[in-house]
């Protein structure tokens, strides 16, 4: 069974950036102090590839690259036909093969979202980073969202970063930022969300 973090920001400049890169391992490491660990082993000790074969990320504006459908689910041709279909059909956009077979120029924001959602179903990942991933959809899609990644990611860490609490309802912890430093680290219920 995995678990999900929470990872609550009270203003937009309290370190979000520092930690994505961190994880992603875009920063110098050299130059910094501390260490991150996945399961036991410090990330500065295994390759770039390997690191990142371990890492999905949903991130808060979708990045859909030029070409098909098919390309952005699976720019590596990793997967087959049927299992995109089911990724696509997991966040209720099988629809959209028919729509637009060609490319994804009138793709709206929210169908932008959920290709970026049935991608790392594709992926599976050990660890699923979600950067405000719902911030710009309505309701019943962040609804639908959360219900998806319920379900196709419960066997996973989740690392969840989020303005919004009621994203981060279901967590269990919650790592609260302030000023880039750790205010509180704790499950929910010990922790005041007022």
């Amino acid at each position: 069974m995995g678990s999900t973090i929470a990872i609550l920001y009270s203003i937009h400049s309290a370190g979000k950036s520092s930690l994505l890169q961190a994880l992603f391992r875009l920063v110098d490491q050299s130059s910094t102090t501390g260490s991150i660990v996945i399961d036991g082993i410090d990330i500065g000790c295994v390759s770039l590839n390997q690191l990142r074969s371990y890492l999905s990320v949903i991130p808060q504006v979708p990045i859909l690259f030029c070409g098909t459908l098919r390309y952005n689910l699976d720019p590596f041709t990793e997967h087959s036909d049927e299992e995109c279909l089911r990724a696509l059909e997991a966040v209720q956009l099988k629809q959209l093969v028919s729509k637009h077979p060609d490319g994804l120029s009138q793709i709206v924001a929210g169908e932008r979202q959920l290709i970026c959602v049935a991608r790392a179903i594709l992926k599976r990942s050990h660890i699923l980073l979600i950067d405000e991933a719902t911030a710009h959809v309505d309701h019943a899609t962040d609804s639908m969202i959360q219900n998806v990644i319920a379900d196709k990611f419960g066997d996973r860490t989740i690392l969840t970063i989020a303005h919004r609490l009621n994203t981060i309802a279901n967590s269990d912890c919650i790592l609260m930022s302030e000023k880039g430093e750790v205010a509180y680290f704790d499950v929910p219920s010990n922790i005041d969300l007022s």
